[in-house]
């Protein structure tokens, strides 16, 4: 039961955080090179632009917006849900190897499976996905203890960290070889630059919150048990290896998806989950709200903070969050 200074603090929290993210938008539409201020953004939106500010607006940065406030949503859930399996804050799927799996997968598929350029936008999402879902089941497996099959949570994160310098090694070999274009798309890619900027990718990216969502949050008391340890989790009933392969499926979807459009975006799927911890608690019913609009705030601003420092295609996205979650995960590790 909640105790009703807890709703409150969650409400006003809740509150806040939903403020702060449409200013952000409303930021991020607003910033840019082309000509549109930010007093101009609403009477846009509602049809008193010029063809010019419909155009920016509508064609080029809403699309973009969309894109990377759904990503570090997606980002931060899987981030959410990897921290509640492993019962570990360092847990994300950046450093455990997940987005290293779909990114030599996207690195293959782009360089030696060319598809017709219609389907491009919905076949990445997908080949991603199955990079991730392999490498995951490979450190699901390796992080196991033998015999009883249970997953050990210290393993699960030293395991995947190894894969993921692996992979990262991987992708290196497999662009050496390549010809320059493809190069610097898989460079950009792996620097977490923004690629999937127009309606198609958030087409392709949307369902896959608008499913797993809901699902993660009807599992959030799962969630709150497995935190707990798998004795308490077994000892009232969880299902413990079904749920923990559930969610971890679910936690690979919505990474890959994620990555699969913006790139190698680090520590998002750290900091979001932790910091909504220290605000919330760690009940999960409260903690996910509230970590999906932490995770698509802060890729929103370090998007707007990469395009606009520099001339003219800016600072990828992923090179932002990583200047500012690298020491964050340092102060976490020196706390553990």
């Amino acid at each position: 039961m909640t105790h009703p200074g807890q709703a409150k603090k969650h409400r006003i929290v809740l509150i806040v955080l939903v403020a702060l993210t449409v200013l952000m938008m409303a930021i991020r539409l607003s910033a840019g090179y082309s000509a549109l201020s930010f007093s101009r953004v609403v009477p846009v939106l509602f049809g008193q632009g010029t063809f010019q500010e419909s155009f920016v607006l509508f064609s080029i940065r809403l699309p973009r917006m969309i894109v990377v406030l759904l990503a570090g949503m997606a980002l931060a859930l899987s981030g959410a849900i990897l921290q509640g399996i492993t019962r570990n804050d360092l847990a994300d799927p950046g450093i455990i190897g997940i987005n290293s799996g779909a990114g030599a997968v996207v690195a293959v598929f782009f360089l030696f499976f060319p598809i017709q350029p219609g389907s491009f936008v919905y076949a990445l999402p997908a080949a991603a996905f199955a990079g991730a879902l392999v490498t995951a089941a490979l450190i699901f497996l390796f992080a196991s203890e033998k015999g009883t099959g249970a997953l050990n949570p210290n393993r699960f994160i030293l395991t995947g960290v190894g894969f993921s310098l692996a992979l990262s090694g991987l992708m290196i070999v497999l662009i050496s070889s390549a010809d320059r274009q493809k190069v610097d798309f898989i460079a950009s890619w792996l620097a977490g630059s923004v690629w999937g900027t127009d309606w198609p990718f958030v087409w392709a990216l949307l369902p896959w919150l608008l499913v797993l969502i809901p699902f993660v949050l009807a599992k959030a008391s799962r969630l709150n048990l497995l935190a707990l340890g798998e004795p308490v989790s077994t000892g009232v009933g969880v299902a413990v290896r079904k749920e923990q392969i559930l969610l971890i499926l679910a936690a690979v979807a919505l990474a890959a998806s994620a990555v699969s459009v913006t790139g190698g975006i680090p520590f998002v799927g750290l900091m979001a989950p932790h910091i909504a911890r220290a605000l919330t608690g760690s009940a999960h019913q409260r903690m996910i709200p509230v970590a999906l609009l932490i995770g698509g705030m802060l890729l929103l601003a370090a998007d707007t903070l990469g395009r606009n420092l520099t001339e003219p295609d800016g600072i990828p996205a992923g090179i932002v969050v990583a200047l500012i979650g690298a020491p964050y995960f340092v102060y976490l590790l020196v706390k553990k």
